[in-house]
C-alpha cells in the first residue's frame, strides 16, 4: 500500500466491491438510448461516459490509497454486461477503463499520484502493442511514434503507452504514461463493428516521460507484487483480462437473443408446424450458448479473484475466455441468420449486435488457436519438461500478445 506521504488527502475509500448497480442500470440506460447515435459518429455520447463514470468504471481497479474501490474482474464483468445489452462500444470503453485503471497501478507511487491525486475516476486508454521510440535521457524517456486503437481516446484524460527500450538498455517493453493533451489523435476507426469505440490512433512527438512515469510490461504480465498494489493488481495479465473483454459481447448476445425472441414471438404464430420447431430449437440452442459462456466467465473470474492461481489457471482462464466469446459469436450469427426482420422501429438490433461481437471475437487476445497452445502446453508440462525450444516459444508469445486496446 502507497505510504502516507503519497496517500491524497480527502478521498474517501469506497467499501465493496461491486459497481453501484443503480449507476450501472442509469448508464446502460444511456448507452442504449444513445447507440444508434454512437455507432454513426464513432464515438460515445457525452451523457454515457458521464454516467459510466460516475457509475465507478474508471475508479474500479484504483489503489484505494487513491480512493478507488480495488475491486473484482468479476464485479467489473457484472456492470460491463449489464452496459453491454444497451450498447457493446459503451461496455468496451467502461471495461477498458477499468482494466487501465489496473495497469496504471503498476506505475511508482509518483506517477500514480500524477494521474489520481485528483480523483480516482481518471479515465485512461492503453494501447499495449510496442510501438514507437523511447530515448533514455537524464531526466526519464523521450517518446515518439504512432499507437492503433485507442479505444475510448477522446474522452481520455491520460495514456498509457508501450514501446521498446534501445537494446543496448536491455531491449524490454516498457509502458509510459503521457497525458491525453500531449498526444494527437489521427481519425482512422473503420471498422464493421464495435464503432462506438472511436478506436483511432495516436501520435506522439518527442515527449519527455519522467522516470515515474513508466514502468515494465514485464510486471504487469507477470503480476508482480509492488508498492500501492493489492492483491487484485498482483495477478498475470492474462488471467483475467480476457474476460474483461468478453464481458461486452456477453451483454450484446443477451440484447441480441432478447430483440430475436420478440420478432419470433410475432411471427411464430404465422407459421407452419415445422418451422415453429426450427425457431423453437434455434432460440433454445442460442440461449444454450450465451448461458454457457456466461458461467463460464463467471467461473474464470472466481478464480481470477481468488488470491492464488498457478500457470495452469492462467492458461485456462485464456481457454475460457476464447471459447466463452466463440460460444457468444455462434449464437448470435445463428439469430441472425435466422433472421425474424428489424424491431417496430426498424432497427435491426440482431445486426448491430452481430457486428460488435464478431468485432470483439476477432481480438488477438481472444483467438482460440493461442490459447489452445498455451493450455496443451500447461497440460502437458505435468507429464514431461518442456524443451528449450518451447520455453522460448511460450517467452515469445507471451511478448507478443500481452493484453492491448485494438478495439
Amino acid at each position: 500500500m502507497i505510504q502516507s506521504q503519497s496517500s491524497p488527502a480527502g478521498h474517501q475509500r469506497s467499501g465493496g466491491h461491486a459497481l453501484p448497480p443503480a449507476a450501472v442500470a442509469s448508464a446502460a440506460r444511456s448507452a442504449a438510448v444513445h447507440a444508434d447515435g454512437a455507432e454513426r459518429e464513432r464515438r460515445l455520447h457525452d451523457e454515457t461516459v458521464g454516467l459510466l463514470t460516475r457509475a465507478g468504471f474508471a475508479r474500479h481497479f484504483v489503489p484505494r490509497a487513491w480512493g478507488g474501490t480495488e475491486g473484482t474482474f468479476g464485479a467489473l464483468i457484472d456492470a460491463a454486461a449489464t452496459v453491454g445489452a444497451g450498447c457493446t462500444s459503451a461496455a468496451w470503453c467502461g471495461a477498458l477503463w477499468g482494466a487501465h485503471g489496473r495497469f496504471a497501478a503498476y506505475l511508482p507511487p509518483d506517477g500514480q499520484r500524477d494521474l489520481w491525486a485528483a480523483s480516482p475516476d481518471t479515465r485512461i486508454t492503453a494501447v499495449m502493442r510496442a510501438s514507437g521510440e523511447a530515448r533514455a535521457t537524464r531526466d526519464g524517456w523521450l517518446l515518439s511514434g504512432t499507437w492503433a486503437y485507442a479505444s475510448g481516446v477522446a474522452f481520455a484524460d491520460w495514456l498509457l503507452l508501450t514501446s521498446t527500450e534501445p537494446a543496448e538498455q536491455g531491449g524490454r517493453c516498457r509502458v509510459f504514461a503521457v497525458p491525453r493533451m500531449r498526444v494527437t489523435v489521427l481519425d482512422t476507426w473503420a471498422a464493421e463493428g464495435m464503432r462506438g469505440t472511436g478506436s483511432h490512433t495516436v501520435v506522439v512527438e518527442s515527449v519527455l516521460v519522467p522516470r515515474h512515469r513508466s514502468f515494465l510490461m514485464a510486471d504487469l504480465t507477470a503480476g508482480t507484487p509492488g508498492p500501492g498494489r493489492s492483491r487484485c493488481h498482483t495477478v498475470p495479465a492474462q488471467l483475467g483480462g480476457g474476460l474483461l473483454f468478453c464481458a461486452p459481447a456477453l451483454g450484446a448476445a443477451r440484447h441480441a437473443l432478447e430483440a430475436w425472441s420478440r420478432g419470433a414471438a410475432r411471427r411464430a404464430p404465422e407459421l407452419s408446424d415445422a418451422d415453429a420447431l426450427r425457431l423453437h430449437r434455434v432460440l433454445a440452442v442460442s440461449a444454450d450458448e450465451i448461458e454457457a459462456a456466461q458461467l463460464l466467465l463467471r467461473d474464470a473470474a472466481q478464480s481470477a479473484d481468488s488470491g492464488t492461481w498457478t500457470e495452469r489457471d492462467v492458461a485456462r482462464n485464456r481457454r475460457i475466455a476464447a471459447s466463452a466469446v466463440g460460444l457468444l459469436a455462434r449464437a448470435v450469427e445463428r439469430l441472425h441468420r435466422t433472421g425474424v426482420g428489424p424491431d417496430p422501429a426498424g432497427r435491426d438490433v440482431v445486426g448491430r449486435c452481430r457486428r460488435d461481437v464478431r468485432t470483439v471475437a476477432g481480438h488477438r487476445m481472444l483467438r482460440r488457436e493461442q490459447a489452445a497452445v498455451d493450455y496443451a502446453r500447461s497440460v502437458f508440462s505435468a507429464f514431461c519438461e518442456p524443451t528449450p525450444s518451447e520455453v522460448r516459444a511460450t517467452e515469445r508469445d507471451l511478448a507478443l500478445e500481452a493484453p492491448h486496446a485494438d478495439v
